[in-house]
């Protein structure tokens, strides 16, 4: 039935979309690299000592509780308080267990042992009774106050010592890392309680899901006391994101707020950390081997050999960040590095004087120095690089120059020097050379967004260099995509070739490097986390660090499906929206048809006809224009409206070509889909209740209050006062669709009782409908009602489905926390569940015959067209917002049986 009523071309349109959203799904849940993470385990068994609180803390705060990590002996000791440590407090995010501290507690253990315990580090871990935080915003600001006091704990557990702490650190992973963030929002809090946060995917920019007003109101209370107090905000923060593979916080999110002037803040992906290199998943992070290994070095280069604490000097500390996370020399931490050295011993001295030199070391009993003399170099390379395969922490490579100049004037530079030592049953290999910086700097424009993969742009490397430097020229936006194919060819070699391929994105941190075994063909995704700046003038760089012996040929070409994959991973979220709109436009052409010809149209039929985004796009349009008008502004703030989603989206560079007609093309596929869908469930919950039940017949007396329908009502409500808003919502949604099923298997039954004529079943239907006018107090409903009426009702489902959608996490952690918390407060959904319980309660009993005459009708029709347009100007980017869009016209259908 839902299906006859759609042409083959829209439904060709239909599946097409679906082909196109599953290609865009494809590539954010499956398009990124293999998991390279090393698994972190645990030498001893993992204990997690229950700290003691406060009766009174306890009391108020009977979910949440506070543990210290500890493993073998060092957790027998410690049992015994107080500490002699260094503490850390590891926050959990959505869902989170306070035991993911054990990877990098046990991780700074080992490290401890191997200094033998000069320094080492308490790990302590908040409970959060795993609250989905990220779905619910209500218990934020309660996490908030409670990890205060538990700062508060843990510096009382370090009284009395000689080196006792007057911060801690704090690890926060996913939105653990915003409630980190957010203490300093408190007003009894003390900033210098906290010397050094980490966040790990942490989105702190907006929410990934904002799903009721508390989880905004938060964002913005927090990221706004960063921005205006940022000249006073003295606390280190380093964010790191997972990269591709993280698909639950993408990575455009963790990176703090660029408009704030705190100086003691850095972003970076996990792929772009150095001896890290990798990209991780929303829970991987928290566990990788490699990104545990680099924070903990940074946690030891960070203590204060005086205070035996971390150090509370800001320029050291972001220093110390800057050296694991963003540039990492190959070397350990030197606060004061040496800037001259005196290369004197007995050592042997090579001079070299060709521009391409390689040296293999294996087995060398002595030092040696190879020197390159420069003057000659200089009057024909501009550049010189030198690359090695021994892993040292020592400098190799040094700079020459004459006792009256000074290191920085590199003119004045005489030698360069490169130092192998002297190592025993160890083989590398040293290659340096000289060369012109416009053979290896080459640029590579990349190919058009609407090429669609068609067309390529191709480079070969024809010299026999070590390094080259691709300069992707018009690459920058966020929506673009592409693929880089790097193919090698290598005369005859015996040895295996590692050729390195980096892209440096240089206006963020979020490079990511590919190792390549040549000769080879590569294939490496080119897409961005964060679009570049507008008065930025960098550009996008790829860098290969390749073998002499080969030759390389670069292609690139448009990833169709990786864009759409970008489409997804950045507005996906704003996609309810598109689909309410929709159906909101097809629930008005129901409405109107009813009123004009006295019958309700198809869903199909009116979602083919009424969705059109020239209906609701333009009036977007046309208001984001006339707020970059100042009077026009003025008025808008007069009228108290809220900001509008689309200049959101701009200010978080977010804005796609043509990005709200893709998304509304989507919505309108969603929206037919999940239309079918309903109407399919209905028709099958019918077949099961007439298998279970005697059949029904049509309602002979059609009654809009039953003698039940008040009662039902009320309690309904006092279970949304004293529980939870969404539960008595959810309530309310099944007696609406009990409601509809059995209107659907009434009319099923009737049909089966009907004669086969259909001549015989027009006189019938005639002569009810005579019937029905000629009683206007005692309507009685046929067969054509019927069907008007569940054509009505099956969008009205389709609407309400999405709000009962949108109001299941709050009665989630509802079901979650119910031993601690009978009544859900403060409750996103009880201020709608008093509108809707009464709503929907008599749209359940409403019947097209008993508003088709109604004076309400026209105006009712009117209404979602305005309140489509409003869904999208004001919920893509607040989707709790879609349910006040979506009551009003139900509210106005409901009272036209009154009116």
């Amino acid at each position: 039935m839902f299906l006859h009523s759609v042409n083959l071309w829209n439904l060709a349109f239909y599946v097409f979309m679906v082909f196109l959203a599953t290609l865009g799904l494809w590539d954010v849940f499956f398009g990124f690299e293999e998991n390279k993470c090393s698994m972190s385990y645990m030498f001893e068994y993992p204990e997690y000592q229950k700290i003691e609180l406060p009766k009174k803390l306890a009391k108020r705060y009977p979910a949440y509780e506070l543990y210290l990590y500890g493993e073998g002996s060092y957790a027998e000791e410690h049992k015994i308080l107080p500490l002699t440590g260094i503490p850390v407090l590891f926050l959990p995010g959505n869902a989170g267990s306070y035991k993911q501290v054990r990877s990098i507690g046990s991780i700074a253990l080992r490290k401890a042992e191997d200094i033998d315990f000069k320094y080492h580090f308490d790990f302590f871990s908040v409970n959060f009774n795993e609250e989905l935080v990220a779905l619910y915003g209500g218990s934020l600001q309660k996490q908030t106050k409670f990890v205060h006091e538990c700062i508060k704990t843990i510096l009382k557990l370090y009284k009395g010592q000689e080196f006792a702490p007057k911060s801690v650190a704090i690890i926060g992973h996913s939105m653990g890392g915003l409630v980190a963030r957010a203490l300093l929002t408190l007003k009894n809090f003390k900033h210098d309680l906290i010397n050094l946060l980490i966040t790990q995917a942490t989105p702190h920019v907006a929410p990934v899901m904002p799903l009721d007003r508390f989880i905004t109101d938060f964002y913005t209370t927090v990221n706004n006391y960063w921005i205006l107090n940022a000249r006073h905000i003295n606390l280190t923060t380093l964010s790191v994101a997972g990269g591709f593979r993280d698909y639950q916080v993408r990575s455009g999110l963790t990176f703090l707020p660029k408009l704030s002037h705190h100086t003691s803040a850095l972003s970076v992906v996990s792929s772009a950390v150095p001896k890290t290199w990798v990209s991780t998943d929303h829970l991987s992070i928290v566990w990788c081997k490699q990104l545990q290994l680099t924070t903990v070095r940074a946690f030891f280069d960070l203590i204060d050999a005086d205070t035996k604490q971390i150090t509370q000097n800001s320029k050291k500390k972001l220093s110390v960040l800057n050296h694991h996370f963003i540039r990492h020399p190959s070397k350990h931490f030197e606060e004061n590095p040496a800037i001259i050295s005196d290369l004197t011993g007995t050592s042997m001295w090579v001079p070299v004087k060709v521009s391409k030199w390689t040296y293999v070391a294996y087995n060398e009993s002595e030092k040696i120095y190879f020197t390159f003399p420069l003057e000659n170099h200089r009057k024909i390379y501009t550049h010189v690089y030198c690359q090695s395969t021994m892993l040292d922490t020592n400098s190799w490579i040094f700079a020459c120059i004459n006792s009256t100049s000074i290191l920085q004037d590199y003119p004045s530079l005489s030698h360069l020097v490169v130092y192998v030592p002297s190592v025993h049953g160890s083989k590398f290999v040293v290659d340096c050379e000289f060369f012109k910086k416009e053979k290896r700097y080459i640029q590579l424009p990349v190919t058009h967004l609407f090429s669609f993969g068609l067309s390529s742009r191709k480079v070969v490397l024809n010299t026999n260099g070590l390094y080259y430097n691709l300069e992707l020229l018009n690459f920058g936006q966020i929506y673009q995509a592409f693929k880089i194919n790097v193919v090698s060819k290598c005369s005859a070699v015996k040895e295996e070739i590692t050729s390195i391929y980096r892209l440096h994105i240089p206006w963020s941190y979020e490079d990511s490097l590919t190792i390549a075994q040549a000769p080879s063909s590569t294939e490496i995704s080119l897409k961005l986390h964060i679009a570049q700046p507008e008065n930025d003038t960098h550009v996008a760089l790829f860098k290969m660090y390749t073998s002499s012996d080969c030759r390389y040929e670069v292609t690139v070409k448009t990833s169709f499906s990786q864009i759409l994959g970008q489409v997804v991973r950045f507005h996906g979220g704003a996609l309810p929206a598109y689909v309410v709109s929709n159906i909101l436009l097809a629930y008005r052409g129901q409405l109107y048809s009813l009123f004009s010809t006295g019958c309700c149209l198809e869903y199909a039929t009116m979602l083919d006809k009424e969705a059109k985004p020239y209906k609701v796009d333009p009036f977007v349009i046309i208001i984001k224009f006339l707020l970059g008008y100042k009077w026009f502004k003025e008025l808008w703030d007069v009228l108290l409206l809220p900001e509008l989603d689309a200049v959101i989206l701009t200010s978080q560079s977010m804005c796609f070509p043509l990005i709200s007609l893709i998304l509304f093309l989507f919505g309108t596929c969603t929206a037919y889909w999940s239309g079918l869908l309903s109407s399919a469930s209905v028709r099958l919950l019918s077949s099961l209740w007439l298998a279970l039940k005697r059949p029904s017949e049509l309602p002979k007396d059609i009654k809009m209050i039953s003698p039940d329908l008040p009662f039902l009502t009320i309690v309904l409500i006092i279970v949304s006062w004293t529980t939870c808003g969404a539960l008595a919502i959810l309530l309310s949604y099944l007696y609406y669709v009990f409601k509809v099923v059995h209107l659907q298997a009434s009319l099923t039954t009737f049909k089966n009782s009907q004669p086969v004529n259909p001549k015989h079943s027009r006189r019938s239907e005639k002569k009810s409908n005579h019937h029905k006018d000629s009683s206007i107090h005692h309507l009685r409903l046929s067969a054509n009602d019927a069907e008007d009426s569940l054509r009505m009702h099956s969008t009205v489902i389709n609407l309400l489905t999405w709000i009962v959608l949108l109001s299941m996490p709050s009665l989630i952690y509802w079901l979650k926390n119910l031993r601690y918390y009978f009544k859900l407060n403060p409750d996103p959904c009880k201020p709608l569940a008093f509108i809707l319980i009464p709503t929907m309660a008599i749209l359940g009993n409403t019947y097209t015959v008993s508003i088709k005459s109604s004076k309400l009708l026209k105006t009712t029709s009117q209404f979602p067209l305005p309140l489509a347009v409003g869904v999208i100007a004001f919920g893509s980017a607040h989707l709790y917002r879609l349910p006040c869009f979506v009551f009003i016209p139900l509210l106005l259908h409901a009272l036209c049986n009154f009116m």
